[in-house]
């Protein structure tokens, strides 16, 4: 296992404390602790394990600040959780049959696709709730409008929805950089308008699929903990700040600076590849 000096674990510490602001702000900071941990040094399978760890404590954090917009929501938090939580067991030990080789190949690919995601983000949640308000606008009656978001998820989720969650989840705990994009992306078709309701779904079952696929990644012995540690700390200080530093730079050039830094290490990960021919 690759042991870390000081100097590189004060930048492991930096770059998450950036990821946690980035993920409070906007999400996406995956995309800056991933190729950080395989610049480091790491092989990316390693860093891809060490990084799902350290995501663990910021998932729970996350679900704890959104309490208060899953109320009424529990049925919903039950049923997602199970094809979450078989999507991230699927996921976790199909990166443990991966052969390095292969995942080398394939990651630059899957940072790639996560960056597309990040970029169609927001265009997308800004089509399905113009599309949920032409429905209300155009209801006849209050009965015909569609429910809200409270009614839906005092349900339990649709079939569709879970068999959908599974996928999500696998491959979540099988990379997992752009799965809460997919998420928030199948509760808008699903119905729910609610941005905070659906992030804090979103988180989750984030924390769900990151939780048990850590626990996996874990007794594998895949995960560099001098990383996975400080990695956490700096990602709950950052989470801690992100508001704060949202209000200075705006979550514009947030988003612009992950969609920057995502095409690079896409571009990075391709050369380091033909490099290692």
């Amino acid at each position: 296992m690759t042991s870390l000096d000081l100097p590189r674990l004060a930048g492991v510490v930096l770059v998450s404390a950036a990821a946690g602001a980035i993920n409070s702000i906007a999400g996406g900071g995956t995309l800056l602790t991933f190729p950080a941990l395989v610049a480091l040094g790491l092989s990316p399978i390693v860093a891809n394990a060490t990084s799902t760890v350290a995501l663990v404590p910021g998932s729970l954090g996350s679900v704890w600040g959104y309490r208060r917009e899953l109320a009424g929501a529990r049925r919903w938090a039950i049923g997602f959780a199970v094809p979450t939580l078989l999507g991230g067991i699927a996921g976790a030990l199909l990166l443990l049959v991966t052969r390095p080789a292969l995942f080398d190949v394939i990651v630059p690919w899957l940072v790639f696709g996560a960056t597309l995601l990040f970029v169609v983000q927001r265009p997308a949640m800004d089509r399905i709730r113009a599309r949920a308000a032409r429905r209300a606008r155009s209801a006849g009656d209050v009965a015909a409008a569609p429910p809200d978001d409270a009614a839906l998820t005092r349900h339990a989720p649709r079939m569709e929805l879970l068999a959908f969650q599974f996928f999500v989840a696998t491959y979540g705990g099988y990379f997992g950089a752009g799965a809460g994009i997919v998420m928030l992306g199948a509760f808008g078709l699903m119905g729910l308008t609610n941005i905070h309701r659906m992030n804090g779904l979103k988180n989750w079952g984030g924390a769900c699929m990151n939780a048990i696929a850590a626990v996996i990644f874990a007794a594998s012995g895949l995960v560099n903990w001098q990383a996975a540690l400080c990695m956490a700390g700096g990602a709950m200080v950052g989470g801690y700040s992100g508001s704060k530093l949202a209000q200075r730079i705006g979550p514009d050039a947030v988003r612009a600076t992950i969609v920057g830094v995502g095409f690079l290490s896409t571009v990075w990960l391709l050369a380091r590849n033909a490099h290692a021919l």
